[in-house]
C-alpha cells in the first residue's frame, strides 16, 4: 500500500469506529427489555442485582468514553501521539477480550433463541472484531511499522 493510502484508511476506520461505539449503545439499551431482566433480576439477592446494574452502567460509560475519545482525539490517533496510542491499545485489547469472552466463555446455548438474537449476535460480534482490528491495527502501524524503533 502506498504511504498515503494507509493513513486515509485509518482516517475512515477511526470515524467509523467512533460511531460504532454508539451503535453498540443502541443495542445495549435494549438488553434489559429483550432479555427480560424485570423477570430474572428479582430472583437475585439485592447485592447481586445491584452489582449487575453497576457493572452494566460501567460498561455503558466505558463504551461512551471509547466513542467520544476516538472522535475527539481523531487527529492525535492519526498522528500516533504517545497517549493516543495508549488509548488505542487499551481499546483494542478491550474489544479483543470481549471477543474472547464470546468465543471461550459464553456458550451458544447461553444465548437467547430466535432469529433476531442470532442476527444481533453476528452483527455485534462482527462490530467487536472490526473495532479490535481497527485499534490494534492502528497501534501496530503507528508504533512498529510507521515509526520503527
Amino acid at each position: 500500500m502506498t504511504n498515503t493510502l494507509v493513513p486515509r484508511l485509518f482516517d475512515i476506520a477511526l470515524w467509523l469506529a467512533g460511531a460504532g461505539h454508539f451503535v453498540i449503545l443502541f443495542a445495549s439499551f435494549q438488553v434489559p427489555s429483550r432479555l427480560r431482566w424485570k423477570e430474572d433480576l428479582p430472583k437475585l439477592m439485592p447485592f447481586n442485582r445491584k452489582l449487575l446494574w453497576a457493572q452494566s452502567g460501567a460498561t455503558v460509560v466505558t463504551v461512551i468514553a471509547f466513542g467520544t475519545l476516538t472522535l475527539a482525539l481523531h487527529a492525535e490517533l492519526l498522528r500516533g501521539d504517545r497517549a493516543a496510542m495508549g488509548i488505542a491499545l487499551y481499546i483494542g485489547c478491550y474489544w479483543t477480550y470481549r471477543i474472547g469472552l464470546d468465543a471461550f466463555y459464553f456458550s451458544s446455548a447461553d444465548w437467547p433463541k430466535g432469529k433476531m438474537f442470532a442476527v444481533g449476535h453476528i452483527l455485534l460480534t462482527s462490530l467487536f472484531v472490526a473495532l479490535a482490528i481497527s485499534y490494534l491495527g492502528l497501534f501496530v502501524w503507528q508504533v512498529w511499522l510507521r515509526h520503527p524503533v
